[in-house]
């Protein structure tokens, strides 16, 4: 009978200790049931009858992801205990050596907290499922061990599979370890204590970050979570602010907080200049000049340069945050006499500025009204430092010369940068203010014309547009002296695509009918200048023909900026901006659509019916 019944035994006996325990359908899964004197009666009924010696393989080492909570040495040198072996603990006897199993270490003790669970929330590992099926290879128990070992993370989010469903693997939880494996379908109070104590030591330490983070593995309560990236706190003992930090970790203006907010190093730059012809009536609208209907999507900074400003300055800056809105905020403005320079930036882009420094420069030295002059405003951006000039050359068809000597006088005279180091001063000149910032974006009424008379401009404007634009750009005055290399040296210009900017009736959309009949021409234009090869790319280069309150038309260029990364040297801005600009541009805005509301609610109102 011995020998009938040995095979089925054996089969119980040979399965890899890995591998769990098959289940026919008749009810919960149990251990197979062997007598421990086992081995001598089958010496006694039959020597030859003796089972061929067995020696269990321990399982796979699990190969696990890297965590910083995770003790490799430790984990590695635990080994978990053979069916035959739980069965010996239980029975209270000491297991058997020899054919059967080999000696068997103590287990190690308890730990509450699985070994393997990161404290991170930048390095979960890699989440691997557990293959733990019935008709699974004999090797399938080891790759479950594995599996549990590198998704502990993810068995936490499986709140379902722990309670309801039965599973062959032991809950995070549970003694893996122990005395006695646990069985499958058992969720007991030690495992739902440990869960809860994880869970709750996750909320503790990320739940002052916001309601808005969308679902994370690491907690069931997603609405405790931000979308801030979280911060962990050896990076904050860690951070440096040394100087010449270039590349150290957590550097505010280094290469790591610059990819996250430009992952491509590139920059959205509007540039625009407007001669206002001191009006005191400002367009009822300003989006046709900041945000253009060509452009999908706002810029990163907005740099607007006027000349012969309107007399309310602040009302100008005014409309200007009003029309950006609160997304944006006056990181600087500055005047010189007639010239105005506003600089707003996204209101979350603030903190990686420097100080801003301001310049200026009179060309018309007799005059006590500074309509003619040159300002500069200059900043760095993370490692990339910029200059914005605008600039109101002298007038008139015939005074090249003059308009010559106004630039070289800027350039010679704007005493920039001041506090703020240069960020690469072996490249710079002290005769040229724009050799020593890395990006120079010169604007403003140039003043230069058309040269042939207001009859030849004419004619050449009735032509179409893609070849009267050429053609009118042959008698250029600016274009003809960049050729020779007397004015904007290294400057480039976008291609014009645009009508004369100058000069117009107000109101109107023809060119000049007064008496003096002047010649339409260019006399608005944004130049740039890049300190390495590429780095200013434009995009857009227009003018504004809905905006006529003034003779001249506005211009803008947008353009694409490479931002490089920069040192933790600078005096920084500090988040500065102007508090009290922002607050009267955004109660305007809400005016603004209790208004319109009240609108639409009279339009649809009626003395004999509402309409609602």
């Amino acid at each position: 009978m011995l020998k009938g019944q040995l095979p089925n035994t054996g089969r119980g006996l040979a399965a890899h200790p890995g591998s769990p325990p098959t289940n026919n359908g008749q009810g919960p899964e149990k251990s197979p049931v062997l007598p421990l004197n086992l081995p001598a009666q089958i010496s006694n009924e039959d020597p030859q009858a003796k089972a061929t010696p067995f020696t269990p393989k321990p399982p796979t080492r699990p190969r696990l992801e890297r965590a910083l909570s995770l003790d490799e040495k430790a984990w590695r040198r635990r080994r978990f205990q053979t069916s035959h072996e739980d069965l010996a603990a239980r029975s209270g006897a000491s297991p058997s050596r020899g054919s059967l199993q080999d000696e068997v270490p103590r287990a190690p003790t308890h730990t509450d907290s699985p070994p393997c669970l990161s404290t991170s929330l930048q390095e979960i590992p890699t989440s691997r499922r557990a293959q733990g099926s019935a008709g699974g290879s004999p090797n399938s128990w080891g790759h479950c061990i594995s599996g549990m070992i590198g998704t502990s993370l993810d068995l936490l989010h499986r709140d379902g599979a722990l309670a309801g469903s039965p599973s062959r693997l032991p809950a995070v939880g549970q003694k893996v370890a122990s005395n006695a494996l646990r069985s499958t379908d058992r969720v007991d109070s030690v495992q739902t204590d440990c869960k809860s104590r994880l869970q709750s030591r996750l909320f503790r330490a990320h739940s002052s970050l916001g309601p808005s983070r969308p679902p994370s593995p690491l907690a069931c309560d997603a609405k405790s979570f931000s979308l801030l990236a979280p911060i962990r706190a050896k990076d904050v003992r860690s951070r440096s602010y040394l100087e010449g930090s270039l590349l150290a970790s957590g550097a505010l203006m280094g290469a790591e907080e610059l990819a996250r907010y430009f992952p491509d190093r590139n920059m959205a730059l509007f540039v625009a200049t407007w001669n206002m012809q001191g009006q005191k009536e400002l367009p009822p609208n300003l989006d046709e000049l900041l945000l253009p209907a060509e452009a999908d999507y706002a810029q990163d900074l907005y740099v607007v340069g006027v000349q012969e400003g309107c007399s309310d300055r602040r009302e100008w800056e005014t409309r200007l945050q009003e029309t950006l809105g609160p997304h944006y905020v006056t990181l600087y403005s500055a005047a010189h006499g007639a010239l105005y320079m506003s600089v707003l930036i996204r209101r979350d882009l603030i903190w990686f500025c420097s100080e801003v420094e301001s310049s200026t420069v009179t060309t018309r030295i007799v005059s006590h009204i500074k309509t003619k002059g040159a300002l500069g405003v200059s900043f760095t951006f993370f490692g990339t430092s910029f200059l914005f000039i605008t600039s109101h050359f002298t007038s008139g068809d015939g005074k090249v010369s003059e308009r010559l000597l106004d630039y070289s006088r800027t350039v010679q005279g704007l005493a920039l940068p001041k506090s703020v180091p240069d960020t690469s001063p072996f490249r710079s000149d002290a005769a040229d203010v724009t050799t020593r910032f890395d990006g120079v974006f010169w604007f403003g009424d140039f003043n230069f014309r058309l040269s042939g008379g207001r009859v030849a401009v004419e004619a050449i404007l009735k032509q179409d547009l893609g070849e009267k634009v050429s053609a009118l750009l042959q008698h250029d005055q600016l274009t003809q002296e960049m050729k020779k290399g007397s004015i904007f040296k290294g400057f480039q210009e976008p291609d014009i695509h645009f009508l004369p900017s100058y000069k117009f009736d107000i109101g109107k959309d023809s060119y000049d009918t007064t008496s003096k009949q002047r010649t339409p021409s260019y006399t608005d234009r944004v130049m740039y200048r890049s300190r390495h090869k590429g780095d200013i790319c434009p995009i857009k280069y227009s003018s504004c023909p809905g905006i006529k309150t003034s003779d001249h038309r506005p211009v803008y260029g947008l353009f694409r900026v490479k931002v490089r990364p920069g040192r933790d040297n600078i005096p920084l801005a500090a988040g500065k901006f102007d508090r009290e600009l922002y607050l009267i541009g955004i109660k305007r805005r809400i005016s603004k659509e209790i208004q319109r509301q009240q609108a639409l609610k009279n339009q649809h109102s009626s003395t004999i019916c509402t309409v609602s």
